[in-house]
């Protein structure tokens, strides 16, 4: 009974990684590289005065800087998902972390707004988009029990770096002026092509198949870039209802992270107690991670439903925020803001996923990047909305209430799936090999024997 038990353990360890110390190394690198993004993409506000005053434009005009940046990183994700589906993640990986120590390095020597527009904006945020995603499908596809865990491990170093990065950026820019500091974070960036170099190429269970008349021609060229970017993926209901949901809770998610501190501050706190309301709930916001993956993979319930429970409550607290203004309680606001930062944190990993269990495996690379991509939007036009309702009603009131309900009606949207009541996962949609396969096969069998083969075609280890 021992041994067969050990050789069942021995068979799940191998359908979740390469080997049983390898995987682990890749949760180190997920953590490592989601730190050089997105931390660093939270922390740049330190160098925002420091702009202002050297190129002597408004505040809008930087704003602009890392709006660019946040916007090419989830634009160009769906290149990156391309790039890992035509090549492979770990070369992709490594160029985007290059990419991404290009940019900012080129940003220490700009000599005007527009300068770091191009760099700090389009080159580092081209880097950052062929980071993520790969990375990502990556890991997940290493792991099966424990992999809404691990996401949530690995996410987690967003909120540690948060806390650690903007103290250590202001420290640089002090020491060494922002020129220097921008050259030392080009450097620590750099170490993105080390966390690529551990990632092991992942071979895909159907490799695009073109006939040797049409592989040259531009419908053959068209077949195999709409293969790369999963494109028939945007015909299939469950993804197209799952991304709708994606894109209209990101519509309200980021607005806290911006408008938190300054509504605190409308409703008579002092500055020390509203960052320290934002502080507070990225606390929370990293043991949601962590707690929510460890508890999706005990399997009680299906993942979906729980990315819904966590998504509606976060659009509840979001909606409830405003309460510290109307009872001018300081409790009240820390309390709520403690449970937004959880649920936040908590959906996080869970909205990842999910993925794989609705376009299989095979597609995730594709289907992470066009999420990417269509959310991009979302993210940019909450904040401006938010805004635009602060200065019509005067006060943070309307601007909670209205964008926490885009969260709840994403969480809505999920409940329309197929088989959403179901208490266990159908099964993912697969390709249609006999019928995608059919015409190559046929006009293949012309060809003399020693050609009479599928190119590319590959078996899943």
């Amino acid at each position: 009974m021992a041994k067969s038990q050990l050789k069942a353990q021995s068979r799940t360890d191998e359908a979740e990684g390469p080997d049983g110390g390898g995987k682990w190394m890749l949760v180190v690198a997920l953590f490592v590289s989601t730190s050089l993004v997105f931390g660093l993409m939270r922390s740049l506000g330190v160098f925002f005065v420091e702009f202002v005053q050297y190129f002597e434009q408004s505040a809008q005009a930087i704003s602009w800087i890392s709006s660019i940046g946040l916007a090419a990183q989830q634009f160009f994700s769906p290149l990156g998902a391309a790039l890992s589906n035509a090549y492979n993640a770990r070369l992709v990986v490594m160029a985007g972390g290059f990419l991404a120590g290009l940019g900012l390095i080129l940003a220490s020597q700009a000599t005007s707004l527009v300068h770091l527009y191009l760099t700090m904006g389009v080159i580092s945020g081209l880097g950052w988009g062929l980071v993520f995603t790969p990375m990502v499908a990556t890991v997940m596809a290493n792991f099966t029990r424990r992999r809404t865990l691990v996401l949530g491990l690995g996410f987690s170093s967003i909120g540690l770096s948060s806390f650690a990065f903007n103290p250590l950026f202001q420290l640089l820019v002090e020491t060494y002026a922002w020129r220097g500091a921008l050259l030392i974070l080009g450097g620590l960036s750099l170490n993105i092509v080390a966390c690529g170099a551990l990632l092991r190429p992942q071979r895909r269970t159907q490799a695009p198949v073109e006939d040797s008349r049409s592989g040259s021609s531009c419908a053959g060229f068209l077949r195999r870039v709409s293969s790369y970017l999963e494109l028939s993926l945007l015909l299939e209901r469950p993804y197209l209802t799952y991304t709708m949901a994606i894109y209209l809770f990101n519509v309200g998610y980021f607005v806290p992270y911006f408008h938190l501190v300054a509504h605190t501050r409308h409703a008579g706190f002092s500055e020390y107690q509203a960052a320290f309301v934002m502080s507070a709930a990225g606390g929370t916001d990293i043991l949601g991670r962590i707690a929510s993956g460890w508890f999706s993979d005990l399997g009680h319930f299906r993942l979906i439903h729980l990315l819904s429970l966590w998504t509606a409550l976060a659009g509840v607290f979001i909606m409830l925020l405003p309460v510290s203004s109307l009872t001018g309680s300081y409790a009240a606001l820390m309390g709520i803001s403690l449970l937004y930062g959880f649920c936040s944190g908590a959906l996080t990993s869970v909205a990842f996923a999910v993925v794989p269990v609705i376009v299989g495996k095979e597609r995730m690379v594709g289907a992470l990047g066009l999420v990417q991509l269509l959310e991009s939007s979302a993210g940019l036009l909450g904040t401006p909305l938010s805004g635009f309702l602060k200065d019509r009603t005067g006060n943070y009131v309307a601007s909670f209430a209205i964008l926490g309900s885009f969260l709840v009606l994403g969480s809505l949207t999920m409940v329309t799936l197929p088989d959403y009541f179901s208490c266990t996962d159908p099964p993912p949609p697969q390709r249609d090999q006999s019928k995608s396969l059919r015409p190559e096969l046929e006009a293949m069998s012309s060809l003399p024997s020693d050609l009479n083969h599928l190119p590319g075609e590959r078996s899943d280890g």
